[in-house]
Formats: C-alpha cells, sequence, structure tokens
C-alpha cells in the first residue's frame, strides 16, 4: 500500500532539486542537453544518495525490514517519476515554455504535499502551503542568481 508519508519526502526533493537545476541551467550552452544531462544525474546518484539515507534511518529506529524496503521503494520510484516528468517537459518543449510549466508542475506539488500534510497535522494549511513556497521559491531565485554570477565570472576570466 502507498503510503503518503513514505512518498512524501522524495516528491519534495525531487521537486525542489529539479527547479534548481531547470532554473540554473536554462541559459547555458546547449541548455537542453545540459539539463537533461544534470536530471538524468540527480535521477541516479541523488535519488539513490536519499532513498539510502532514509534506508539507513528507517533501519537505526529498529522498523520491521518489510516497511524499511517499501518506505525505501516509495521514496525512490516517488523521486524517479517527478524527476522523469521534469525531463519530459524539458525534452518535448521549447525551453521557456518547459522552463514555465516545470515550475508550475513543481508548485503544484509542493501545494499539495504542503495541504495534506496539513490537514493530517491539523495546522493551518495556507501558512504551510506559504512556508513550503517561500522555501521551494528561495531555491530557484538563488540558482538563478549563481548562475548570473557564474556566467559573468565565465565571461571575466575565461
Amino acid at each position: 500500500m502507498l503510503q503518503f508519508k513514505n512518498i512524501s519526502f522524495g516528491a519534495s526533493s525531487a521537486v525542489i532539486t529539479s527547479l534548481a537545476i531547470i532554473v540554473g541551467l536554462a541559459k547555458t550552452s546547449s541548455p537542453q542537453m545540459n539539463i537533461i544531462a544534470a536530471l538524468l544525474i540527480i535521477a541516479l546518484a541523488d535519488n539513490v544518495s536519499d532513498s539510502f539515507g532514509i534506508h539507513i534511518h528507517e533501519e537505526s529506529e529498529c522498523d520491521p525490514a518489510k516497511e524499511v524496503t517499501k518506505t525505501t521503494l516509495q521514496n525512490f520510484f516517488a523521486r524517479l517519476i517527478i524527476t522523469m516528468v521534469f525531463i519530459l517537459l524539458i525534452f518535448a518543449l521549447p525551453l521557456y515554455i518547459a522552463t514555465l510549466l516545470s515550475i508550475v508542475f513543481g508548485i503544484l506539488i509542493i501545494v499539495f504535499l504542503s495541504y495534506f500534510i496539513a490537514k493530517k497535522q491539523k495546522v493551518n494549511p495556507v501558512a504551510s502551503i506559504f512556508q513550503h513556497l517561500i522555501i521551494t521559491t528561495c531555491v530557484m531565485v538563488a540558482s538563478f542568481f549563481l548562475r548570473e554570477l557564474l556566467s559573468d565570472l565565465a565571461y571575466k576570466f575565461l
């Protein structure tokens, strides 16, 4: 049985990481291929790393082996599926449109996760959504400015 708690970490992590890559690499040379390559690397390396971290954490909590495996796999596949949607958008659409749709898709996932977490915790969903969207936005803005800074440095020194 798919458990929300097992996919919420992977889903939010995939959104934040993917949006940072998309926004950060959108104006590089050969941006679509750079973004797709980076997302594929993230889909593999970062996903395995996070899933392994969750696996170790669950084991340290002395959870049953079946629960540990289920949690690990659900996290892994949540991240993989979401990252693949971002890759599909970047591959299939003009970059400007793909970037905008990726941001909308990512924000919708964060809103959805935040809403259900807030309802489960019996807290104000609007406050939870706002807090999580601020974090998501900060990562995208930081990625944008990091890209601009690196572009300026490359132009001046290379």
